[in-house]
């Protein structure tokens, strides 16, 4: 079987060996430009900006596949819209290979509402903006933190932290405006229940400070105020004043006590 090379000379097998050796290499280099498609490549055209069947279209008849590799919300770009494409425009690369594009979303993703309360502006603005949400109006109200968060709004209302809502949303805020420049007389408030006077100092700007509270007080809600400081007079009789966004500290107790300046019953504010 094995005569044709048994009865040759060694060198000339090792010389033909040596030859189909070669001969074999030279075959697989001749086609491996065949099997990788060698020398088939071209740069890939620039799809950015445009919709997803464009851009889809203009890849096709470039001889490219094209596949989405993700979807991200932009509120300042159109729906399907080309964000980003990987290879780059321009690049070379072979023909048939796929480009990756990342496309703009239709719809926003779901984000829980932060809780911005007691944060600055500033500190909340930049919150808003890395979780995608939108500022929208900023309102003042006596308070003796300056430009501090006092409430969240969301179409009109007030946002709890956590509440689910759409990516882009415009949330307003309430700010404090430090001292206000509104001065009026000390109220009398002695002789009035704790969440009466909770209201009515609210509609004043005026804060609660310390709140010191009888021992048998339970509730303190139907608690009757007893002291205050400031009181309306000073050591002089004359009348005291406070303005929007200074404090007043309260003193609680079970029983109602005499009102001793009757004629200074505050009243709300219109």
């Amino acid at each position: 079987m094995f005569k044709f090379i048994t009865h040759r000379p060694l060198w000339v097998n090792i010389l033909a060996g040596i030859v189909l050796a070669f001969a074999i290499f030279f075959l697989f280099l001749s086609s491996l430009k065949c099997l990788t498609g060698h020398g088939r490549s071209a740069a890939v055209p620039s799809v950015a900006g445009k919709t997803y069947e464009e851009a889809r279209q203009i890849l096709k008849k470039a001889g490219f596949s094209v596949d989405i590799q993700d979807s991200i919300y932009v509120d300042t770009m159109r729906p399907r819209t080309v964000i980003k494409q990987i290879p780059d425009a321009d690049e070379i690369v072979k023909r048939n290979r796929t480009v990756y594009l990342v496309v703009s979303r239709a719809v926003p993703p779901i984000v829980e509402m932060p809780n911005l309360v007691g944060y600055s502006f500033r500190n909340a603005q930049m919150v808003l903006i890395n979780m995608g949400l939108k500022i929208g109006d900023t309102t003042f109200k006596p308070d003796f933190a300056r430009e501090s968060v006092l409430e969240q709004i969301y179409n009109g209302s007030a946002i709890k932290p956590g509440a689910q809502i759409r990516k882009g949303s415009v949330i307003s805020l309430v700010l404090g405006d430090g001292i206000g420049k509104r001065e009026f007389a000390v109220p009398t408030i002695t002789g009035m229940q704790f969440c009466e006077v909770r209201e009515l100092l609210e509609q004043y700007g005026v804060v609660i400070g310390a709140i010191v509270m009888d021992a048998n007080v339970s509730d303190t809600c139907s608690a009757w105020i007893f002291k205050q400081n400031p009181e309306r007079y000073d050591d002089e009789k004359k009348i005291n004043h406070i303005r929007s966004g200074q404090t007043m500290d309260l003193w609680l107790q079970l029983d109602k006590p005499a009102r001793r300046d009757s004629a200074d019953i505050p009243k709300p504010l219109e």
